[in-house]
């Protein structure tokens, strides 16, 4: 039997897809959710295990065009297929202008303890660039009926970095999202592919260009303002109030096992990291026929991989790596194995380092990568 801890369950229908987005997402094919969400029933049925489940995310796209109904259903099948934990993490993305008030509630009696709003943005301009469905208004509103309907483990997403945006825009987003005092707030630099229609604007000069030194200055701003406001910052993306900290993606960060469900989701388990396909009509045709879904990535972790990503992934979470916990998981000693890697990483400021732990220091988390990818295997 595995260890799995989480489950991811993916739902690729957006009403419109964001001019930023590189998720795997559909719009216009809402009329296609009944038979998805069969084909999700069908492999949750064929990955049933024996095994204690701690954390569930609906992610998206964007879970919230589901009825109410709809959720409770998944979350039935869920239960009947895998050992549902008490008290257990139930998170659901949202985006405003797809809930009100009734939905909420609703969702909230189906078992969605824990709401994430896809807020981005307090400024309309940015979100009518970023070619959102919602202006300021309704990401108000939806977090006020959030409240209403008693969720009181509230995320809301935010987007910096943005072509053109100041650090006083910036501030302004992050001050009003401040007032409204939600349990966690997780802020994203924006990334972009050249397929994406913002990079394209970008690129043609109907948009100006990202600013790093922009960027930066905001992530740092951030830091200092939510700190000041009571937020802890526990990985590089994410702050939480104390007791509030995202357990489902603690398990990623911390090397712990999850099993994705649905078109394109991810899994880890076995020491085995797969994916299933990212073509909607593949997987539901699949399925349907109770085959599991073709896989687009299936690979074996090998012992050297795991050491790297689990050092990777302890350095964005800001406890960093305990020394003593990673000795007693690989009976390795981190100075010994690594020792040239953090000598260097320490003389250039991006690692700070006590008797207990290594951790990223400010610079470092602004750029992380610089440091992560001296822990690869070398064929890596």
């Amino acid at each position: 039997m595995s260890d799995i801890k989480a489950i991811y369950i993916h739902v690729p229908f957006c009403r419109r897809k964001c001019k930023y987005c590189s998720f795997i997402s559909y719009q216009s094919r809402e009329c296609d959710i009944p038979v998805y969400l069969d084909a999700i029933k069908n492999e949750l049925s064929l990955r049933s295990e024996d095994t204690v489940i701690n954390t569930v995310y609906f992610g998206g796209g964007t879970p919230s065009l589901l009825t109410s109904e709809q959720i409770s259903s998944l979350m039935s099948a869920i239960k009947n297929n895998f050992n549902m934990e008490n008290g257990s993490e139930i998170t659901m993305e949202t985006n405003p202008g797809t809930i009100d008030l009734t939905y909420l509630s609703k969702i909230k009696a189906a078992g969605i303890n824990r709401l994430s709003i896809g807020v981005q943005s307090f400024n309309d301009k940015e979100l009518s660039m970023l070619g959102r469905i919602h202006n300021v208004e309704d990401a108000l509103n939806a977090i006020k009926d959030a409240r209403k309907a008693t969720f009181d483990n509230l995320n809301i997403d935010l987007i910096y970095g943005l072509p053109g945006q100041t650090v006083d825009n910036w501030k302004d987003s992050l001050l009003k999202a401040v007032e409204i005092n939600p349990e966690h707030m997780s802020l994203y630099a924006l990334t972009l592919e050249p397929e994406e229609p913002l990079f394209k604007e970008i690129e043609s000069g109907v948009l100006p260009e990202i600013s790093a030194d922009t960027a930066a200055g905001q992530y740092e701003l951030a830091e200092q303002l939510l700190e000041k406001h009571g937020y802890i910052h526990y990985e590089i993306s994410n702050w939480a109030k104390p007791g509030f900290e995202c357990h489902h993606n603690l398990v990623y960060w911390q090397g712990g096992e999850y099993l994705g469900i649905g078109v394109a989701a991810h899994s880890y388990v076995d020491n085995r990291r797969s994916a299933n396909t990212t073509d909607l009509d593949r997987y539901v045709e699949s399925v349907s026929h109770n085959r599991l879904p073709p896989q687009e990535v299936d690979e074996t972790i090998t012992p050297e991989m795991e050491i790297a990503e689990s050092i990777i992934l302890g350095l964005r979470l800001c406890n960093g790596i305990d020394i003593k916990d990673f000795k007693k998981r690989f009976n390795i000693d981190i100075m010994k194995r690594y020792g040239r890697q953090i000598e260097e990483l320490l003389d250039a400021g991006l690692i700070k380092k006590d008797n207990s732990a290594i951790k990223l220091t400010q610079r470092g988390r602004l750029l992380g990568n610089e440091v992560f990818w001296r822990f690869l295997p070398d064929k890596v």
